[in-house]
This record gives C-alpha cells, structure tokens and sequence, in this order.
C-alpha cells in the first residue's frame, strides 16, 4: 500500500532543508535516498497537489520552495508524526466533493490502485466479486492505463472513496464526523459486530489500510459465502437531522451508492448515543483489500484527489 501521506510529507522536508528552489529530477533523487522510488513525472504530480495546498510555490523554471504554510505543515509534522493527517486530508477531499446525487452530478472522492499487467485480469475478476456482493461502497469501478501517476507496465484502477458521502451531507446542511474505521463481521449475510476499531482523529495511517498489510479480513470469503470480516467505517451525524439523512441516502442509492449498512442510535456493539446517529457504510477499499488476500500486488493511493462523477461509471 502506498503511503501518500508520508511522500507529501518527505518532499515538503526536503525542501525545508534546502534553501534553493528545487526541481522534479533533483527532488526525485533525494527521495529515493529515503527509500521513496519516484518517477520525475510522479514527483511533478506530487508537487502540483502541494502547489494548490498552497505548501509550495514555483520559481520560474528553477523548481519549488516552500511557502510560509508549507513551513508551518512541516513543522507540525515533525512535531506530531501526523496525527490526524488522515482525517485532514480526508475533510479536505470531502469539501472539494461537489457530487449532487438528485443530478448525478458534481466530483466525488476517490481511491487510485494500480496492479502489473500481467495480474490485471485476475485483479478485474475480483473487483467485479465485490461490485457483485455489494461491499464496495459504490457497484463499480474505473479501469485506467492512461494516467501519469501509472508506471509502464501497469494499470490503474478508480473507485470511489466513502469521503465521498461527507461532501454530499456537508452540501446538504447536514453536520458529519467521521469517527472510526473497523473490522465487521457479517454471518451468512448478516452483519454482526465489529472486531476492531479505530479512531481516525488519532492515527497516523489509515485504520483500514492497516487492516488489510496486517492480514486481518476475509473479504474473499464473504464474497463467496457471504460470512466473513469486511471492511466498514463510522460516521456520526445529529438525530435530529435523520429526516435529512435518510432522504440523501435514498437519492445516492439511486446513483448506485451501496450504504448504509446500518444505522441507528445503537448500532452492533458501538456507544449508544440517544443524540447521535451511527452511519456503518463499507469501505471502497473491500476492492483492495480482497486483492491483497489473493496474493495480488497493488499498490494504492487512498484520497488520490476528487474526480466528475461520470468519468467513474464505465470500465475505461
């Protein structure tokens, strides 16, 4: 699994620690130095995202610097090793989501995987048993092989990320937190208690990318026996703004959003909160997740960036 956040951040070090504004090809050396194996290319596209962040600027045809803010973020960084840089990052991804589900419209969120070409079918058949079982967020997938971010000899793949559904409810008036991302446990297709969880305010990876390098699901055998450990996360929305919820839900499932798995004041084995409602949606990174149990080399970009929501539907 790609650990974005952690490039982000070893480029903005770099940069600190080199006062001349610096470019691709130099910045792609140094990188490697840290084991970091990068492309020119994908070290432009890391610097353009870091750009419109506002953490780097560029200097004619010299390179970048930082910027004030890119000096405050590296420090924070070196402070706290990025506590909450997950669930900042994913906020961020969520405001600039402009999806409208009455219009089938707008941007959404989304997660960037890539495999080898010569793993590409197998990797396909997979992701179509999860699209089939319904655990995957959203009932498709994109398949690219054009795109920079993608080396020679591999092909990517596009799914939705779930941040997507805190944009529609921001859009919507409807205050959202998302709160934990666990293990589920579903039993001959009924889900029954989560195993683990994991609040996003205080890790510095993703809760579920961890599950998946740690070994820890059975989305294949869900997928095939409809028991299994899947992967699901926690919002938390006010009750009084259930009315609200439940007809934005309704229009996303129009779209072809698979959530929420459940919802409620008490849902399997949380809190109960009499104020609060717990919306349980699957990750779209079930897709991942059952690669990796299959053997499958994938490397994935998780909040690769928002994306129009037509540009998703369809295999190419």
């Amino acid at each position: 699994m790609i650990r974005t956040e952690r490039k982000y951040i070893e480029i903005l070090r770099i940069l600190r620690e080199h006062q001349d504004p610096m470019g691709a090809k130099r910045l792609s050396e140094l990188m490697a130095e840290r084991g970091f194996v990068l492309s020119d290319r994908a070290v432009q596209y890391y610097l353009s995202y870091l750009d419109t962040m506002g953490f780097t600027e560029k200097i004619g045809n010299q390179g970048r610097i930082l910027t004030p803010a890119g000096m405050t973020e590296t420090d924070n960084a070196l402070v706290d090793d990025r506590i909450g840089f997950i669930i900042s990052k994913l906020e961020r991804l969520a405001y600039r989501s402009t999806f409208d589900p009455a219009t089938s419209t707008g941007d959404v969120a989304y997660n960037l995987s890539m495999v080898p070409e010569e793993s590409f079918e197998k990797a396909q058949a997979i992701f179509d048993n999860v699209a089939k079982i319904g655990c995957g967020f959203f009932n498709s997938y994109k398949v690219i092989d054009r795109d920079p971010r993608i080396p020679p000899g591999y092909v990517g793949f596009i799914t939705i990320c779930s941040i997507s559904m805190d944009g529609v409810f921001q859009r919507n008036g409807i205050p959202v937190k998302m709160a934990f991302g666990g293990r589920l446990e579903i039993e001959n297709g009924t889900p029954k208690q989560f195993r683990d969880l994991i609040g996003y305010r205080g890790t510095t990876i993703d809760p579920l990318e961890l599950f998946i390098s740690s070994g820890l699901t059975s989305i294949s055998q869900y997928t095939q026996s409809r028991t299994g450990i899947t992967l699901a996360n926690v919002r938390e929305v006010p009750v009084s703004a259930q009315q609200r919820v439940e007809e934005t839900i309704r229009l996303m499932n129009a779209c072809g959003f698979i959530f929420p798995v459940s919802m409620g004041s008490h849902v399997f084995n949380l809190p109960p909160n009499p104020y609060r409602l717990s919306i349980v949606a699957f990750s779209g990174l079930n897709y991942i997740g059952n690669c990796v149990e299959h053997g499958i080399e994938i490397r994935t970009e998780i909040g690769a960036g928002n994306i129009q929501f037509a540009k998703v539907l369809g295999d190419r």
